[in-house]
């Protein structure tokens, strides 16, 4: 079978400059035909995405996924809340990480798998305070102007 060329990478880029990343783990999404079509093509955003407990399981809220061009009637709701597929093990994981106060689960990468499938990274996370966010700009600023010592 020949090897499937996935160069689908969605990230969520206001994720690390806003929370320090603590554990990150892979998960499936429960998604309709279209939805995936939509992302194929390279039509969703992670922006003001945040992943939520209801009975459980774990959901993304806020994702947005373009509607499909040619989805007809059949089409999809772009901002519906969507179910993560995750084991039961690192769910429970999950949920105590985040009971502390001050942990959150963002998303921070959406991407196709060698298999194809849509997979959302999300991550265990703690916000940042201000002043961390200026020394993450300040090291930012600093490797830009490294990497622009290094290549005159």
């Amino acid at each position: 079978m020949e090897k499937l060329k996935n160069d689908i990478l969605i990230r969520n880029k206001r994720a690390s400059f806003d929370y320090e990343l603590i554990d990150t783990y892979q998960a499936g999404i429960v998604l309709v035909g279209t939805e995936v079509k939509s992302i194929r093509m390279g039509k969703a955003s992670l922006v003001d995405t945040f992943c939520f407990f209801n009975d459980g399981e774990l959901w993304v809220k806020n994702m947005n996924i373009s509607e499909y061009f040619y989805g007809t009637y059949n089409n999809h709701l772009p901002r519906r809340d969507r179910k993560l597929l995750l084991t039961k093990r690192e769910l429970e994981k999950i949920r105590r990480q985040t009971k502390d106060t001050g942990f959150t689960i963002v998303p921070t990468k959406l991407f196709l798998n060698e298999k194809g499938l849509a997979k959302l990274e999300i991550a265990v996370a703690k916000g940042k305070k201000v002043y961390d966010k200026r020394e993450s700009l300040k090291e930012k600023d600093d490797k830009r102007q490294m990497d622009r010592a290094m290549k005159h």
